[in-house]
């Protein structure tokens, strides 16, 4: 039976993750603390990895118990560390003077602030997919935390065949049912990918042909029997979702089964 493996959440939008063992889902149906905090530029657009590519040389470590954040560039002894609450105008000082712009943090504690803000819910992969992918690249090659890295998904599944997720979504504006442990979610859509996966996640710098491989190989690799109206184009990998309002409260931990309905 497949399970949940892996938890993956990014409480500063376009930061690295933090994996946690267990998480709530939040009153507005996502997992609580994913994207809470969202970095936006003077024009109010998100500063993100598509448009910044310097973002990847920030790491960012949590301790989330305490509400707190550590931030380093790449490379530099110096790590700066923040109270997600107390500590917002230092937090956004720092990243203002790194971004060399006013930067404004803003919070989202029901549903964060997701890429689709019609699939609110978590993304979700096999691990078996992953590790399809990372078969592709081979001169130079990318390892498996490098695939994870550049298309960060929330919710990894074991115990399944590559792109079992591609049979948890349908036509356009219908949903597939299923369940990770008791909490309900409806598969809605493949997600569409941006230039961030074709970069390091740790220098920025572009894989040569990362989207054309990738292209390639996923059209020749698309299940059978999957609802192939929705890749228009075939630069698509992981699930999107949406948990709905009822679900807030319960509680999705690593070991969970999961089972369509």
């Amino acid at each position: 039976m497949s399970k949940l493996s892996k938890i993956l959440i990014f409480p500063i939008k376009s930061l690295d993750p933090i994996a946690l063992d267990a998480v709530e889902i939040s009153e507005g149906g996502a997992l609580k603390g994913d994207r809470e905090f969202a970095m936006f530029d003077k024009n109010g657009k998100y500063i993100n990895a598509k448009r910044y590519p310097k973002i990847h040389i920030i790491r960012a470590r949590y301790e989330l118990g305490d509400r707190l954040v550590h931030l380093q560039i790449q490379e530099q002894q110096e790590v700066s560390t923040f109270h997600l609450d107390r500590d917002r105008i230092a937090l956004t000082d720092w990243l203002s003077k790194f971004f060399d712009q006013p930067v404004e943090l803003r919070q989202n504690v029901s549903n964060g602030f997701p890429d689709d803000p019609e699939a609110w819910g978590a993304t979700v992969i096999s691990e078996a997919t992953l590790a399809t992918v990372q078969s592709w690249y081979v001169t130079p090659p990318i390892s498996l935390e490098q695939i994870r890295d550049r298309f960060r998904t929330n919710l990894e599944i074991t115990d399944t065949e590559p792109f079992w997720e591609d049979h948890l979504f349908a036509k356009a504006g219908e949903t597939v049912p299923f369940k990770i442990g008791d909490v309900q979610f409806f598969g809605t859509n493949p997600c569409q990918r941006c230039p961030v996966p074709t970069r390091d996640t740790l220098t920025g710098e572009v894989y040569p042909e990362f989207q054309k491989i990738f292209t390639r190989q996923r059209e020749a690799s698309l299940p059978a029997n999957i609802e192939r109206s929705r890749f228009n184009h075939c630069y698509r990998l992981a699930l999107n979702t949406r948990i709905p309002l009822t679900e807030a409260g319960k509680i999705l931990k690593i070991g969970d089964s999961v089972s369509k309905e």
